[in-house]
């Protein structure tokens, strides 16, 4: 198969837009492409023609294909007025293929950015346009088999985290004899994690495990908490995650530690049962949780500390399955993306 290279200056014509983040609006009559992955709208157009489009900036630089009148960011490329060398279709597969070209070659120290030279310079191996249309013709109905199977991989992902969810809830729901709604601060007991303590106080070296409104994060030189002892984030984006550290630790600024009083509540029972409920929280742009709504908040707990660790046991295994599932899922996404790219190396290098 003779193959030929081309600066992709040379097959199309390239040029960036001129509208910014304020020229979208909500009901547009026009599609609007800006650096993000979501098609944003726009009462004007700048280009009407079918166009790959791809961003100028960030960290993802892979095309989507589009036909007819849209609007372009001024930090987005479109490729449009093709020559008859090449198929739209196939240049959008070549740049899939070639998708590591535009963040090495980008610029930038923080953001990195494309300059119309990449794009220009970028060099793209050429088929005759018959076999173009073969690779197309087989890449396309292999990559729509590939979402198919995503797609399905996906939604077995969403459900087995929905089925957890329902069959926690309904185990945690099944209140028996025994069963009483109680405040936490009478089940544990509610501390702030030491306010004088920040991420700056950990050390390397350091015995114990420091946990802070992000997580298990860093170490420390003492420990305050023993292990097992339920800790809750108290401000920021992950307001009201649940920690269960496995080992002795100091719970630092901005975490209510939950310490379960003895003989009335277990700590592992404590951490499921407040992993599945809605906790109270303050404020919009930035929620917290105070303490005192936390000690008055009431929970339904079994008095017999038996039934609290079969409880507790019952949410580990199924939480250990849906683990398993996940990761099966998981890997199953990933070996459809390596499959995908296996399929464009094949294509682009005459295997296909």
């Amino acid at each position: 198969m003779r193959l030929e290279t081309v600066p992709l200056g040379q097959l199309c014509s390239v040029s960036n837009g001129k509208s910014d983040t304020k020229d979208a609006i909500e009901h547009g009559e026009y599609a609007f492409f800006d650096r993000s992955r979501t098609i944003k709208k726009s009462s004007r157009y700048l280009f009407d023609c079918e166009a790959l489009i791809i961003p100028g900036e960030g960290t993802e630089f892979l095309p989507r294909q589009f036909s007819g009148k849209f609007d372009l960011h001024q930090r987005a490329y479109a490729l449009f007025d093709f020559s008859d060398l090449v198929g739209i279709r196939y240049l959008y597969y070549y740049l899939h293929h070639v998708r590591d070209y535009f963040p090495r070659v980008a610029v930038g120290a923080t953001v990195k950015s494309l300059r119309m030279r990449h794009f220009e310079q970028l060099p793209v191996v050429l088929m005759s346009v018959p076999e173009q249309h073969r690779i197309v013709t087989l890449l396309d109905e292999a990559f729509a088999g590939i979402a198919t199977a995503k797609a399905n991989a996906e939604k077995c992902l969403r459900n087995s985290r929905e089925l957890l969810a329902i069959q926690v809830s309904r185990i945690l729901s099944a209140s028996g004899d025994g069963w009483a709604e109680r405040s936490l601060v009478e089940i544990c007991v509610v501390d702030w994690g030491n306010t004088s303590l920040t991420k700056s106080s950990y050390i390397e070296d350091g015995k114990y495990l420091a946990v802070s409104a992000a997580g298990c994060d860093g170490r420390i030189a003492h420990m305050e908490h023993a292990k097992h002892t339920p800790v809750l984030s108290a401000i920021g984006a992950q307001c009201g995650r649940m920690f269960f550290p496995d080992e002795d630790f100091t719970a630092i600024k901005n975490t209510i530690t939950l310490t379960p009083r003895e003989g009335i509540c277990l700590g592992r029972f404590l951490f499921h049962l407040l992993n599945h409920v809605e906790l109270p929280k303050r404020g919009a742009a930035q929620p917290f949780m105070a303490k005192g709504d936390i000690q008055a908040f009431r929970v339904l707990v079994p008095s017999r500390l038996d039934e609290q660790k079969i409880i507790a046991g019952q949410i580990d295994a199924l939480e250990a399955e849906a683990m398993r599932l996940e990761a099966l899922y998981t890997r199953k996404l990933a070996s459809l993306d390596e499959l995908k790219q296996s399929l464009l190396h094949q294509a682009f290098s005459g295997e296909l």
